[in-house]
């Protein structure tokens, strides 16, 4: 018995890592960062990545799933996929853009918050729980992981300088965006249904395959930027050919509905003349 509650303490550690993880980047973002402290505050919250994906499988497997571990998870990702990030972004881009790059910074820790929110609603209505094949919106740590995946790469590629002003609005754009696809409707892939078998076993050859070929020609620090905006396509792709689908369908329902309708006009017109005795030949009756 004793043995099963420390069980239920398990996944719960994994989370409080991730939060850790996340307060240590923001401690190496405050006050006058050099780029190599918001290097290691991307490389910190990439951590956070890792134990935040460990706690839910680790509640599964043990079967140790609960409310507070759903609440914490979620409390946790605020501060490590949310706030972390909005302020190690600022540092590292927007801070020059003065008002407007606060704002920018600002609305991608709102928008992630309101996310998780949704979620936890979701969840709550489902008897199954936060579970299924397609996230709502792009969730906050995948958005968090794009911001680090650019500041890690950047610092790598250009060997700890400072990013420049051109790349700034790139940067503000990027964030904006990824602000609103996480509050949106488009659907991501959880891959909790994934399998081993010849369909995964053939997406990680693409996979690695695609990482070696950047590597290779480019740089090794592009590689994990790769894999993030390969995710992102892939949900809007998906979204927009779902969405072309339900439009097909209601087209085409629609033009079943038009033509049940002139059938039962024409039927109600057979049935007037066949009460008036009338015929094409002139009136039955004279």
């Amino acid at each position: 018995m004793k043995l099963r509650k420390l069980m239920f303490v398990l996944p719960n550690l994994f989370t409080v890592t991730s939060i850790f993880c996340g307060f240590y980047a923001i401690t190496l973002c405050s006050g006058e960062a050099e780029p190599v402290q918001l290097y290691q505050a991307a490389l910190a919250i990439l951590f956070a990545m890792f134990f935040d994906g460990f706690d839910g499988r680790v509640a599964r497997l043990t079967k140790t799933q609960s409310d507070f571990g759903m609440q914490l998870d979620s409390l946790a990702d605020v501060m490590s996929f949310g706030v972390a990030p909005a302020l190690l972004v600022y540092k590292w881009a927007l801070a020059p853009m003065g008002f407007w790059g606060l704002f920018i910074s600002f609305a991608f820790m709102a928008c992630g918050a309101m996310r998780l929110a949704r979620f936890n609603v979701l969840a709550m209505r489902n008897p199954h729980g936060g579970g299924g094949g397609f996230f709502v919106g792009l969730p906050i740590p995948l958005a968090a992981g794009v911001l680090v995946s650019l500041i890690i790469s950047h610092h790598v590629a250009s060997e700890g300088e400072v990013l420049g002003d051109a790349a700034r609005l790139p940067v503000a754009v990027a964030v904006g965006a990824l602000s609103l696809l996480m509050v949106s409707t488009v659907r991501y892939r959880t891959f909790k249904d994934a399998r081993p078998g010849l369909k995964t076993g053939l997406v990680f050859l693409i996979m690695a395959l695609t990482g070696g070929f950047i590597a290779r020609q480019f740089h090794p620090a592009w590689v994990l930027v790769t894999y993030f905006f390969a995710y992102l396509l892939m949900g809007l792709v998906e979204s927009a050919v779902s969405v072309r689908s339900r439009l097909a369908s209601r087209k085409v329902g629609a033009g079943a509905a038009a033509a049940v309708v002139v059938a039962a006009g024409l039927e109600e017109e057979d049935d007037e003349d066949s009460e008036s005795g009338a015929t094409d030949d002139g009136p039955a009756y004279l």
